[in-house]
């Protein structure tokens, strides 16, 4: 690999960490954001469910106008739309201006993951298998040391800091970007002459906010009617228009040419359903305890921001060290054993939280921790490869684009099953009811793994 290309690699990695990095900060900042703006753990909770919401829907959305308008020029974008989120951030005087922070940060950071491994695949010839795997490790790793630098950025200084400390990495990616990666090519005639409306209709417009209003209302309904005690006429109304719009997103989407999320597809190949399916309740069970295990540390045990932290890299190390071990054992095997292996990790690690309380040792927290980021490491490589075997080689970009939206709703349930356990305050009892929740959907997955080793035989 050339000079050029290393800069190249270095520049584009430097963007791509932002979404998974300001995904897993925010982890740690829940107690100290929710004594600062006086408000009970469930409305807190819209920090992270705002931010997965709008990486789901800008990603591919994202992905489509790179394709129109250029991937270098949405990845200069997006780096400034992130810079103006990480100064916008700090200065918030209530929540809900945190809260359209938070939102146009997750568009700026998904500008930037949406076209950075195209940008690599294209303009890096050489070793690029080599190219891809180590952004590979700049997205994982943002995201296993998101809760240790989350936690020490707090203890030092205040939350603020964890938005300010995205502004060295958008200025150094974007002075390297602008250099190292090339030019765009010079869009197709028919790109530059597309109306408004034609571009519209080819990233689905009316499906994705279909999609996003059925998201919000859907939660909207649910978080309020568990906040305030009781179901009323408006939670009822809120939640209704949620089904109504989840209802015309499913029908539009099976009769647009061009669909935000391809259903039909699905129903070609039932063996993706089944992936994608299993690898949504991976992520809620994984999500669950990445957010959940902070919110216990610092508010049941009282622990600080900087030991909570420095406690979550359990999680992320064993994710990242298990990563190229269980590639070369899939290699071999293939993925259904470690998957299953995975599953049963996920299911003692669940077994494990409904044993704390709040005098447990601390290396019963790790002995979850470390359970969940081993299977986390699995997963990462054997859902992948699950994919590839279960979809037609025509069709594996469509997958991959199933496969990101399966992650994001699975992180969004976790955020909604942690806030709908929890109510007003994180509380030891509610976080062994959520193990033993947890625990279940783990045990679903073990029957999942045999059902799907069976089919294979």
């Amino acid at each position: 690999m050339n000079a050029r290309s290393r800069w190249l690699l270095i520049s584009v990695g430097l963007g791509v960490l932002l979404n998974p990095l300001n995904s897993s900060m925010i982890s740690v900042a829940i107690p100290k954001l929710q004594n600062v703006f006086q408000l009970d753990f469930t409305v807190v909770s819209w920090v992270i469910f705002t931010f997965y919401i709008s990486s789901a829907v800008a990603q591919p959305v994202m992905g489509k106008a790179s394709d129109l308008f250029g991937r270098k020029k949405i990845f200069l974008a997006g780096l400034v739309v992130s810079f103006i989120s990480s100064l916008l951030a700090p200065l918030s005087p209530n929540f809900g201006w945190l809260i359209v922070s938070r939102i146009v940060q997750a568009i700026g950071t998904s500008m930037m993951v949406a076209v950075g491994m195209a940008i690599v695949r294209i303009h890096i010839k050489e070793k690029q298998a080599t190219a891809l795997s180590v952004l590979s490790i700049f997205l994982s790793g943002a995201a296993a040391i998101g809760p240790f630098v989350g936690g020490v950025l707090i203890q030092w200084w205040d939350w603020t800091v964890i938005f300010i400390v995205n502004i060295p990495f958008v200025a150094a990616s974007f002075l390297l970007a602008w250099r190292a990666i090339p030019k765009d090519e010079t869009p197709t005639p028919a790109a530059r002459g597309m109306s408004l409306r034609k571009w519209f209709n080819l990233i689905d417009a009316l499906g994705i906010l279909l999609f996003t209003v059925a998201l919000v209302a859907l939660l909207i309904g649910l978080l309020s009617a568990k906040s305030s005690g009781h179901v009323s006429l408006g939670h009822i109304i809120v939640g209704g228009i949620g089904l109504a719009a989840l209802g015309a997103f499913v029908r539009h989407e099976l009769k647009t040419t061009s669909p935000f999320i391809p259903l039909r597809t699905f129903a070609k190949y039932p063996a993706m359903i089944w992936v994608n399916v299993q690898f949504m309740l991976v992520n809620v069970l994984f999500y669950a305890v990445f957010f959940g295990v902070p919110s216990y540390l610092q508010m049941v045990r009282h622990a600080s921001e900087f030991d909570t932290g420095i406690l979550m890299l359990t999680l992320g190390l064993c994710s990242i060290v298990i990563s190229p071990i269980a590639g070369r054992w899939i290699d071999k095997s293939g993925p259904r054993p470690a998957l299953l292996v995975s599953a049963l990790l996920m299911a003692f690690g669940s077994v494990w939280i409904v044993t704390l309380n709040q005098t447990s040792p601390i290396i019963s927290v790790s002995l979850a921790l470390a359970a969940f980021g081993i299977s986390n490491g699995m997963n990462a490589v054997g859902m992948q490869a699950t994919l590839f075997n279960s979809s037609p080689k025509e069709m594996i970009g469509v997958a991959s684009g199933l496969f990101n939206t399966s992650r994001y709703l699975g992180t969004i349930l976790s955020s909604l099953l942690t806030s709908f356990v929890m109510g007003e305050q994180f509380s030891a009892g509610g976080f062994r009811l959520l193990g033993v929740i947890l625990t279940v959907i783990a045990l679903a997955l073990i029957v999942m793994s045999l059902r799907r080793g069976s089919q294979d035989n």
